[in-house]
């Protein structure tokens, strides 16, 4: 699969292990390296793991259209196909078969603060 970028600051945390692991920590920064080996090695989102540990998921709501992938809870990996338009199913979801390319948009702990 193709990966981009949200924007050139988040690329170029993502280009090294060290700038990954100042910005997240060493754990978090391992989980991030495994997460874009997986994404990478996909050849479409339908191959990525919606499991554990990956469990990659569609978000909903103001996130519709987004997708996640676990990393060292509670934070999550956020990203879009990138297609323009986006691959359809007849009943209007994405269509995972056929998405080979994401951005990634950003790193982050989306659930609401109790």
């Amino acid at each position: 699969m193709e990966l981009s970028f949200r924007n050139r600051k988040l690329a170029q945390v993502f280009s090294s292990e060290r700038t990954l692991r100042r910005e997240y920590g060493a754990r978090a920064a391992r989980t991030i390296m495994i997460r874009l080996a997986v994404l990478l090695d996909a050849e479409t989102l339908s191959e990525v793991p919606a499991t554990p540990p990956d469990r990659m998921r569609q978000l909903i709501g103001n996130r519709d259209e987004q997708f996640a992938v676990n990393l060292v809870h509670p934070y999550r990996m956020v990203f879009e196909p990138d297609h323009e338009p986006l691959p359809r199913k007849e009943d209007g979801g994405i269509d995972l078969e056929r998405v080979t390319a994401i951005t990634i948009l950003e790193v982050i702990d989306y659930h609401p603060k109790q």
